[in-house]
């Protein structure tokens, strides 16, 4: 590149100097006078820009394409189905742990749990009604509450809880697997028997087609293992 710059820079320069010299060689001739210019005619005004067609804001889809959308969200699924096919009245066995003495015999009881289909299969409720033994020999009356339905948008199971030993409302999400035997939900709450924030986890196995067992798992006293808290062994009665 150095060589072809300096060789463009020489001829050019070689022009000049060769020009200024035939300038000063010929006789000056005389100056014809310059033609006076006609003037340019006025510039036309611009044509303003056709404004384009205002885009959805931050590329969000219109309202046809969101309405087209919730239309697919809303209509039930297998997963639906699977919630769906435990509808009826279940009688369930409670077997329950003591997570301060896990060496000490269980205790036992028996709930009532209906479960019903409900706004064209997209959801189940589920209500319980039984009895536990708070104290040994002290059985209370226990009467739960839950909704349970399959987002299609999320791809998980999302299901709330609440019952009498408590005013609140329990929220889960999970999955299905097990070749859709097992459902697995889990919960992070604040507990109000010891004023912390803390976790459940329950396990929805059916076992046959009017059986299945529900499991709950919950911290350690440590904090630093997983405790089996309940088990509801439930039969189909209709």
């Amino acid at each position: 590149m150095k060589s072809v710059t300096t060789g463009l820079v020489a001829v050019c320069g070689g022009a000049m100097v060769l020009a200024g010299v035939l300038g000063f060689a010929q006789p000056e001739k005389p100056k014809t006078p310059a033609t006076p210019t006609t003037p340019a005619a006025p510039k036309a005004p611009a044509t303003p820009a056709t404004p384009a067609k205002p885009a959805t804001e931050h590329g969000q889809p219109t309202m046809e394409e969101m309405m087209a959308h919730m239309a697919e969200l809303a209509k039930p699924g297998k997963m639906h189905e699977f919630l769906t096919s435990s509808a009826g009245t279940w009688e369930g066995k409670c077997t329950s742990w003591n997570p301060m003495d896990p060496t000490a015999k269980p205790t036992t009881s028996t709930c009532t749990t209906i479960i019903t289909a409900r706004m064209n299969g997209l959801y189940t409720t589920c209500e319980t009604k039984g009895t536990l033994e708070m104290a040994p020999g002290q059985m209370v009356n226990f009467e739960g509450f839950g909704i349970n339905t399959y987002n299609n948008a999320s791809k998980k199971f999302e299901s709330t809880w609440s019952d009498t030993m408590a005013p609140m409302i329990m929220t889960f999400t999970g999955d299905l697997s097990d070749g859709g035997k097992t459902l697995t939900l889990m919960s992070h709450y604040h507990c109000p028997m010891i004023d912390q924030d803390t976790w459940m986890r329950l396990v929805e196995k059916h076992t046959g087609s009017n059986t299945m067992t529900l499991e709950m798992y919950g911290p350690t006293m440590d904090g630093k293992g997983e405790f089996k808290m309940m088990q509801i062994d439930y039969t189909r009665k209709h």
